[in-house]
């Protein structure tokens, strides 16, 4: 090759011609392969071999490299000269002497680094300090707080230096602690630990302060006094001391007090609504983040403030239950507690299509908690009910999605929209109702959901509209659907008008019910229980 150096006048090179003092960029940027065939004529030296096995040996053991140094007895200075790291003329000046005129100081590095030129000054950045900002047991809380709590517990514990009994503590769980009163005797429990009856100031102060409460904000509070200590999570069980206080204390709930039977249906269907609305995990496992994203809080403290208990239409209203566990009755109708798919078949006065029906008792939707194959027992009807006929809500929506969802591919398809229809336009037929075609349905479900990707259904494109219940009422509840069809727009917007906007249409459908069935209940009264009286016409329309 043009340029080369043949490989003897290589071989006669000496070790200090290898220096190269004056040999400039521009040769050797002409004869590229000069400079490689130099390295490796280097690289065969012995005393080139002693150094790299003298660098790797202090490599492997820690010790400082030195480059300059080989591995034979000749020392820095006897050894041949380190070939120069620059061209001739090129190397970059020295710092000056300082002011005195005295020589410069060099720092010796601990050795080389591995990062960057090592001619670049590495200057130490200046650590910033960054404050706490995670505290494994809270965070401590102000200075005020804590002065203003201490205030506050003195006050109360004052006149009773040997402690507060449970009759007495409910002012401290109010006042102080900010809690709904309910939560007196569980917080008692709590702190009382030995089942003594008395707390102490002391250990009240134990507790709530360092136990950093004050820190907490209220849903945390409740949550905390709630679970168990051994959990991260809150169950149905630990929600029943609360119940039972609310039962036996509030004056909404004062005639159920010769009826515990019925005490505690109220409370299972407080706790099943709670974990229907709240647990969207649907794991039974209520967790903190859950509880935050909910209104149960302000429920609860609703309940302590309305005398009316039936005001409360989150969870707690007595007339919502009243509905719940009516309805169940009615279809239980050997009275075992549990129903079965022909028990179910009548709800809504037949409403609903069979094969959706199958879809509820494949439980594809929800697991039932009733330990009897092919049966739905109280707890599973709740969800049921409350997902019939809030078909708007997010539960009712997922519910409901996945029963339509028939290969549970998580979208639903004009296929399987008009497996469920095609029931609902054989029930028009025999009911002399004019019959809608599926293709002009389907349009119609189209214009109301709005999908973000033509051909198919998504469960978010169902929580984006509001006409999601009247979407799954046209597919499987023919009485809903008819009625939807044969509404007067203009009765609609004044029934809106006067109606409070805040309502869901449970809250609507249990204020219709409750009056029926107390009508119901009258009508039976007068009639020596018997219930051929009752006129059809005050049935509640859809």
């Amino acid at each position: 090759m043009e340029g080369a150096v043949p490989m003897s006048d290589v071989a006669a090179f000496q070790p200090e011609a290898l220096q190269l003092p004056e040999l400039s960029p521009l040769a050797l940027k002409a004869n590229p392969f000069l400079a490689e065939q130099l390295f490796s004529q280097w690289l065969s030296l012995p005393d080139t071999s002693r150094l790299v096995k003298s660098l790797l040996s202090a490599a492997k053991t820690g010790e400082p490299l030195n480059a300059i140094g080989n591995s034979s007895s000749t020392n820095s200075g006897s050894g041949s000269p380190i070939p120069s790291m620059f061209p001739s003329g090129c190397a970059p000046p020295l710092s000056p002497r300082s002011v005195s005129g005295s020589p410069r100081t060099v720092k010796q590095r601990a050795g080389p680094s591995s990062l960057g030129s090592p001619l670049k000054i590495i200057s130490e950045p200046v650590r910033e300090v960054i404050p706490q900002f995670y505290f494994k047991n809270g965070r401590l809380p102000p200075d005020e707080t804590r002065e203003r709590c201490l205030f506050n517990v003195d006050q109360h514990f004052n006149d009773h230096m040997d402690g507060l009994q449970q009759n007495e503590f409910k002012l401290v769980a109010k006042d102080i602690c900010k809690l709904p009163s309910f939560f007196s005797t569980i917080l008692f429990t709590r702190i009382d630990v030995n089942s003594v009856g008395i707390i102490t100031r002391d250990q009240f102060m134990d507790y709530w302060v360092k136990g950093n409460f004050l820190t907490m904000d209220l849903a945390t509070q409740i949550y905390t006094i709630l679970k168990q200590p051994d959990r991260g999570y809150l169950s149905q069980d630990d929600f029943r001391p609360i119940l039972r206080e609310i039962l036996a204390t509030h004056p909404g709930l004062e005639f159920l007090q010769s009826t515990s039977e019925f005490q505690e249906r109220y409370a299972e269907t407080v706790i099943y609504r709670i974990f229907h609305y709240v647990n969207r995990s649907g794991t039974g496992h209520l967790t903190l983040k859950e509880l935050k994203r909910s209104n149960l809080v302000a429920a609860m403290h609703q309940v302590d403030e309305e005398e009316d208990i039936n005001k409360v239409l989150r969870y707690f209203s007595y007339e919502h239950f009243y509905v719940i566990y009516c309805k169940f009755w009615e279809l239980d109708t050997d009275h075992d507690f549990l129903i079965d798919k022909e028990n179910l078949i009548r709800y809504g006065n037949h409403a609903l299509t069979y094969r959706i029906v199958d879809r509820v008792f494949s439980q594809v939707a929800r697991k039932f908690r009733s330990k009897v194959e092919g049966k739905m027992g109280y707890e599973d009807f709740v969800y049921f009910v409350l997902s019939e006929e809030d078909k708007s809500s997010e539960p009712g929506i997922e519910f409901w999605f996945n029963c339509i969802d028939l290969d549970g591919n998580g979208v639903l398809t004009s296929n399987e929209m008009q497996f469920f229809y095609e029931e609902q336009l054989h029930r028009m037929e025999c009911m002399a109702q004019e019959p809608v075609l599926f293709e002009d349905i389907l349009c119609q479900i189209i214009d109301m959901i709005g999908p973000e990707t033509e051909g198919f259904v998504t469960l978010r494109d169902m929580k984006r509209t509001k006409l999601a219940g009247h979407v799954f009422n046209i597919l499987f509840n023919l009485n809903k659907f008819i009625a939807f069809e044969s509404r007067d727009p203009f009765l609609i917007r004044q029934a809106s008008e006067r109606e409070n906007p805040t309502l869901t249409e449970w809250d609507r459908f249990a204020h219709r019910e409750y009056i029926r069935l107390s009508m119901e209940d009258d009508v039976e009264d007068v009639s020596n229980g018997s219930g051929d009286v009752w006129d059809e016409s005050l049935e509640a329309p859809f």
